[in-house]
């Protein structure tokens, strides 16, 4: 199934739950956050109050010219206990839904965005071969409530993210085993540079928190073991088939986490390992989708022993990447080449406090998306990462991705220049895209 090409090129910006809504109580990254000492700076706690302040948000998205808003619902929220639905979270995110095509704004939604239930994970998380038929009852119950103000959905986001971390990870430096086990292993920085005793401490003291022993605990993004794959995509298959039987009209797709991928000469049969591992393991297992999402940030070079580091003297970002804006271009060209599907970019920016580099970001990524809709390729939409600074994770909140910045204190918004920036391409792009119909 494809999108008719006289759907409106889908400008927007894009948040997730977690990040953003605040004091997200049944999922499994809050009770991993609340361990002192942990693997996370802080924790999320109320974090951009966008649980109570969405018509505020949306509306400044809608002001900058934007035409959709990416977010995620919380599947914590809408199922705190297994097969028990809150009716005051699905007014909720109904609410949402209603404030969006209010203001003008096309909603695609993500139903999982990282976290998950507690309850899932103290029932197997995300290893466990009854994580597909769950999620599927989760997406059912959320298109028969929610699906008449659904568009597009997004299943899960970044199914392939353990993949592309493993290219930078070598385990057995951090006494894992080999490169394939199944231990959980933290992907952020911090996780990373901390030595084994220090992370098989943390999973002691979270892992009763969830009543499984630590080589039980299996959250989505601390998983690394290969059946990771099989339950993900396994997961994706079940939610899309659930949501195709209750309404056949929605645009369902998955995203992934896709870096350009170059190589230095000499490289290529290596470069083509990864690939396959990053790209084809999962683009090969969505040809009955209607799209593909794709997020990228930045450039992987490839040596002949594996992923290289950002080169010498290259500018980094506040996540360490290297500012490479022509990735997205990069990234577009590869997907097409293997997916003949529609292609959304649901996540591309950069994380920095120099907003005149965030605009140079934007101008330098979009118009290498445009180069690659002038020749053809089947672009449906754009999604900057993200609408607000947020909660990165375990990184805390001081790494700035947002268009708007919050106040931690105060929650005040503020928009910068760059989503200016960005609202003014979009609405020059669709005042020319309307002249042409």
């Amino acid at each position: 199934m494809t999108i008719s090409s006289s759907n409106p090129f889908l400008w927007g910006a894009a948040t997730a739950a977690h990040q953003v809504e605040g004091n997200n109580t049944n999922s499994d990254y809050w009770v991993m956050e609340q361990i002192p000492g942990g693997l996370f700076k802080e924790p999320s706690g109320d974090a951009c109050d966008h649980y109570h302040r969405y018509r505020e948000d949306i509306k400044l998205l809608a002001d900058l010219g934007l035409n959709s808003y990416r977010f995620s619902i919380e599947w914590a929220r809408i199922e705190p206990e297994e097969g028990v639905f809150s009716a005051e979270e699905i007014a909720h995110y109904r609410d949402m839904l209603l404030v969006c095509h209010e203001y003008g704004l096309t909603p695609i939604v993500t139903l999982h965005h990282f976290s998950s239930p507690r309850w899932l994970i103290s029932a197997g998380g995300w290893l466990n071969e009854r994580t597909p038929a769950r999620f599927a009852t989760y997406a059912r119950k959320v298109v028969q409530e929610l699906g008449d103000l659904l568009s597009y959905v997004c299943t899960i986001n970044e199914a392939n993210i353990i993949s592309v971390a493993l290219l930078t990870i070598d385990t057995r430096d951090r006494g894992l085993g080999e490169a394939e086990t199944n231990a959980p292993v933290g992907i952020q920085d911090q996780a990373l540079s901390k030595p084994s005793a220090y992370m098989q401490n943390w999973l002691a003291q979270v892992a009763p928190q969830f009543n499984v022993r630590p080589d039980q605990l299996y959250p989505f993004i601390l998983t690394i073991a290969p059946e990771r794959r099989q339950v993900i995509l396994g997961a994706h298959k079940q939610a899309r088939e659930a949501i195709k039987a209750i309404n056949p009209a929605l645009q369902v797709g998955i995203t992934l986490a896709l870096p350009d991928l170059q190589s230095v000469e000499g490289s290529e049969a290596r470069l083509r390992e990864v690939e396959q591992a990053v790209y084809l393991n999962y683009l090969e297992a969505l040809h009955q989708d209607d799209f593909v999402g794709v997020q990228t940030y930045s450039r992987s070079i490839v040596g002949p022993n594996g992923v290289l580091p950002v080169p010498e003297g290259a500018e980094r970002t506040q996540m360490g990447n290297e500012f490479y804006p022509e990735a997205l271009e990069g990234a577009l060209r590869r997907v097409a080449r293997h997916l003949s599907l529609p292609i959304m970019v649901t996540e591309n920016g950069v994380a920095t406090d120099d907003d005149s580099r965030r605009i140079e970001y934007i101008r330098r990524a979009v118009a290498g998306m445009q180069r690659c809709l002038a020749d053809g390729l089947p672009i449906i939409g754009y999604q900057h990462w993200s609408a607000l600074d947020n909660f990165e994770w375990m990184l805390g909140f001081d790494k700035h991705f947002g268009l708007i910045s919050v106040n931690r204190q105060t929650q005040e918004r503020t928009l910068k220049e760059s989503a200016y920036f960005l609202g003014n391409l979009a609405k020059a792009a669709l005042q020319e895209e309307k002249a042409h119909l």
